[in-house]
């Protein structure tokens, strides 16, 4: 399975904007199951689950309108899932590699010492700060991103001045 986040509009199938209804039924379609079916009409956060990959997306809703998209990589790492940014695998691109690529696209990138790294003009945010065991380096560092935030919500991320 492909997903592709595409800022400021959606990932995949599931677009920004979307009401609770359209937004889970988009999930559903690419494999993802809400965690409790019974979300309401105006819920804050759906959760989703993918079974196969041991994957999670969070749907995010203010006043009833899909606003962010939370994306949780796979934790079987056999998973058929990519989850790809301007055609970057970001879960298994390691992810100093993935910043230095975006930044080689023209995408400007701000780091912080957090492990939460923000694409400001994209709206998008990677993480590597998990409590899973993820792939890690030889100090114990994740290799990986484990996290991407897709949002219609204007925000200032972490200054790299």
């Amino acid at each position: 399975m492909d997903l592709t986040l595409l800022p400021e509009v959606g990932v995949a199938t599931i677009r920004l904007g979307m009401t609770a209804n359209d937004a889970v039924g988009a999930a559903r379609e690419l494999g993802f199951v809400p965690s409790d079916a019974d979300y309401g009409d105006a819920p804050g956060q759906v959760v989703c689950e993918h079974a196969a990959s041991d994957s999670d997306i969070t749907l995010g809703f203010t006043k009833g309108a899909l606003t962010d998209i939370h994306i949780y990589r796979f934790r079987n790492e056999a998973a058929d899932m990519r989850v790809t940014l301007d055609g970057l695998d970001i879960f298994r691109t390691p992810s100093e590699q993935l910043l230095e690529r975006l930044e080689e696209r023209g995408h400007r990138v701000e780091q912080n010492d957090d492990g939460v790294d923000t694409l400001p003009d994209l709206k998008v945010i990677l993480s590597n700060e998990s409590s899973f065991d993820y792939p890690s380096d030889e100090e114990g560092d994740p290799i990986y991103f484990d996290y991407a935030l897709v949002t219609s919500i204007f925000f200032h991320g972490p200054r790299g001045d």
